[in-house]
């Protein structure tokens, strides 16, 4: 078999094509939730917490003081940026409880097919059938 056969079957597999879909998918849904977090979410709670903005949280490592995030950055300064780790800490909680939503929604919509009906039990040999009834004439008697 060719190279070229051998990898057009690999690549039209059903997996292949819906993973490749997935990943495109994941990444526009990534810079939505990301956009939803930055612009949206974070401003919303920075205001909430007296006009915070998580983006400009750093710890500085290096022994210069800066002002600023930008101007630590520019001079190449050492840096903990905890308020981007914030940040990338709510994408991942929103993403998640999206991905356990649509995964609970699908799970809903997956019909359900009716349970088998129960085989009906197998017809008592003869003997059995004439044992039971001496039993029974026995306690009547």
């Amino acid at each position: 078999m060719s190279f070229i056969k051998e990898f057009k079957e690999f690549a039209m597999r059903g997996s292949v094509v819906d993973l490749a879909v997935g990943v495109i998918i994941g990444g526009a849904f990534g810079k939505i939730v990301d956009s939803l977090v930055k612009d949206i979410m974070m401003p919303i709670l920075g205001k909430l917490l007296g006009g915070v903005d998580f983006r400009h949280f750093y710890i500085n490592l290096g022994d210069q003081t800066y002002a600023t995030l930008a101007e630590a950055e520019q001079a190449g300064a050492p840096l903990v940026k905890y308020g981007a780790f914030i940040n990338s800490a709510i994408d991942f909680v929103i993403i998640a409880f999206a991905i356990f939503v649509a995964i609970k929604a699908i799970n809903r919509l997956k019909r359900t097919e009716p349970p088998a009906p129960a085989p009906e039990p197998a017809p008592e040999p003869e003997d059995v059938k004439l044992l039971r009834e001496i039993r029974d004439a026995l306690k009547r008697g």
